[in-house]
């Protein structure tokens, strides 16, 4: 088979230029049919084409090169946000459809930029991105990492203004820093996409962001209604008992002596340990006072260092077992089965990377 070259020719061919159009002519031919002034001609319109091939060829190269330095450029606000309400999940290569869903794919696809602004999908959202940050974040494609901190920013950003879920997001955030401080070590081996130096100016980002929280002063409400403070006890200790952590209990406590003492009741600290814990862990980690009374408070802290909190969401993504589409709860199903409930499972942040997972 004869070398093909850029423009297809193989050795010994060349194209000629006549009425009828380009031809293409051997040696032999243009030897024959060819005068010396034509052949010039033609060596002569040749290289004024390849010239401005080559021109032409050049500004394209630098074009590309300047989107390149463009799309990598940290400091390029192009969104990169998709708003779809559902996806469809599929797992293997087909005759209709080539390659699989991957945990990036979802993460632009679904519309998780609307998700945090909903109060019931913020810790949801919230609680996924810090799974990603612990050990997925390698393996989202480079437009899913740079959609994952365009929605990282928006999360902080909401925070700041609304002066609201600061801990969790602070935890968010040093989980991310200290993944990246790991990551970013083996950049040689590929771990990360992009540059080493646009990595290191989001860390920047994520020191500056912690210090924005840490700086943050809660402003008390101006309104001179009724505070918690007034209520009579026992409706505080019932709004203390929708308190899920532990910690918000404790810093609810050290606003006056008269919540610090309704925080240590202990039915409050034994009905949190059995909310989060089951009776097997709680046996394992018993503590008694010298009284004899279990040490509820004292249990709950210890337990939190050795096993996972209960995980409870107002709103989660949905994963149907039919149809395999992945949606918000809230979206009408795309399913056509005649029951789709019946098929249809909720999703915890660990579930939903569990699904990418082939």
């Amino acid at each position: 088979m004869p070398f093909l070259g850029q423009d297809w020719r193989s050795p010994g061919q060349s194209w000629v230029k006549t009425e009828e159009g380009w031809k293409k002519t051997t040696t032999d031919d243009k030897n024959n049919n060819v005068s010396v002034q034509s052949f010039c001609k033609e060596a002569e319109e040749e290289e004024s084409f390849n010239k401005e091939n080559l021109l032409l060829s050049f500004s394209y190269d630098m074009a590309a090169k300047k989107r390149k330095k463009d799309f990598m450029n940290n400091n390029t606000k192009v969104p990169y946000f998709h708003r779809e309400k559902w996806i469809y999940v599929h797992k293997g290569s087909t005759k209709e459809r080539h390659g699989y869903c991957t945990l990036g794919e979802a993460f632009n696809r679904l519309d998780f930029c609307s998700a945090i602004k909903d109060t019931r999908r913020f810790n949801y959202v919230v609680r996924l991105l810090e799974l990603i940050a612990k050990s997925q974040l390698p393996s989202l494609s480079g437009v899913a990492q740079k959609n994952y901190m365009n929605i990282l920013e928006r999360v902080v950003q909401k925070v700041l203004d609304d002066q609201q879920n600061v801990r969790p997001i602070k935890e968010l955030l040093q989980t991310l820093y200290v993944s990246l401080c790991g990551l970013v070590q083996d950049m040689g081996k590929s771990v990360l996409v992009g540059n080493i130096n646009i990595w290191v100016h989001r860390m920047e980002n994520i020191l500056q962001w912690q210090q924005q929280l840490d700086n943050i002063q809660i402003n008390r409400p101006t309104n001179t209604g009724m505070t918690l403070t007034d209520l009579p006890a026992s409706l505080q200790l019932n709004i203390m008992h929708s308190l899920s952590d532990g910690r918000d209990l404790v810093s609810l406590g050290q606003v006056c002596p008269e919540l610090g003492t309704l925080t240590e009741d202990r039915l409050l600290w034994k009905k949190l340990c059995q909310y989060h814990f089951t009776d097997r862990q709680i046996r394992k980690r018993l503590m008694v006072s010298d009284k004899g009374h279990l040490e509820w408070k004292k249990m709950y802290f210890k337990l939190s260092r050795c096993y996972p909190h209960r995980e409870q969401y107002s709103d989660t993504l949905h994963f149907c077992t039919h149809c395999h589409i992945l949606f918000w709860k809230d979206i009408n199903h795309p399913c056509t089965a005649n029951n789709p409930e019946s098929c249809t499972m909720s999703l915890s942040p660990q579930d939903f990377i569990n699904l990418f997972k082939f």
